[in-house]
């Protein structure tokens, strides 16, 4: 079995202090995806570079303090690519893909930072033209190799996917149109949604993100914004899937989900 973990961190030097080292160590992943670093080369380089025997390989934001995205792996890597052709988003350091690459096996693990757009109506400009751009992308990929996207995608996709969907339905993260950008993901874009392979009518339990206001995460009130998305062979091989919701190292939940490769 593959052990494969997706966490927004919000910060990695907060994560890391936080004790997100020694949960690593414990439930020993063999490959982590970790979004919004919120750091640069200097910050990681001789404090983050490894975790838990885990090799950390990253694509940092131009702007300080800002976005970025990793993956830590136990295996090496037969190549890294930062970025995915897109240089608005390349400069925001949201796309990192690890190959693991074999004879004719042909396998990616990405990380994906998508953009929010509840700050403003111009992030949220900016999150529709990511999603117009990711789209293509991740469908030319996938008739050249199988992969796992990891990551805070932040768009809840379905009513049983956040808390109050009545209340939402004008809000950055529920908009129809996201919606429907990720209904054609995983319908004619070929994608599947793993946790909801596994979970399909899964509602309060499938929460892995919630705000900071109102105590919301004492009374659950969350949104699935963390996703793992597959390629049908490997999402095929998915057996176990968990949220660790009582780990509070950022305001997101690690999902893991354990893969069959031999599926």
């Amino acid at each position: 079995m593959f052990k494969l973990t997706s966490l927004n961190l919000n910060g990695i030097r907060s994560a890391c202090s936080k004790g997100l080292p020694a949960w690593i160590a414990q439930h020993a992943p063999d490959c982590i995806c970790v979004q919004e670093v919120k750091a640069q080369s200097d910050d990681v380089q001789c404090r983050f570079e490894q975790l838990a025997e885990l090799r950390g390989y990253f694509h940092f934001a131009a702007k300080k303090g800002y976005s970025g995205v990793g993956i830590y792996s136990r295996q090496q890597p037969s190549e890294v690519l930062t970025g995915f052709g897109d240089p608005e988003f390349d400069a925001e350091g949201r796309y990192v893909e690890l190959r693991f690459d074999s004879g004719a096996v042909k396998r990616s693990i990405i990380s994906c930072y998508f953009p929010s757009g509840s700050s403003s109506e111009e992030r949220q400009q900016a999150k529709f033209r990511f999603l117009d751009a990711i789209y293509p992308h991740l469908q030319r990929l996938k008739t050249e190799r199988e992969f796992v996207l990891c990551g805070d995608v932040n768009i809840a996709h379905q009513k049983i996917d956040l808390k109050n969907w009545k209340s939402n339905q004008k809000n950055s993260g529920f908009l129809p149109e996201e919606r429907a950008w990720m209904s054609q993901l995983l319908g004619d874009g070929g994608l599947v949604d793993v946790y909801r392979q596994l979970h399909p009518d899964a509602t309060d339990e499938a929460y892995t993100w919630w705000s900071n206001r109102g105590q919301a995460y004492a009374k659950n009130v969350g949104w699935r914004l963390d996703y793992h998305l597959a390629t049908p062979a490997l999402a095929a091989g998915a057996r176990n899937v968990a949220i660790y919701k009582t780990e509070k190292f950022s305001d997101h939940a690690p999902i893991t989900v354990e893969y069959d490769w031999q599926a």
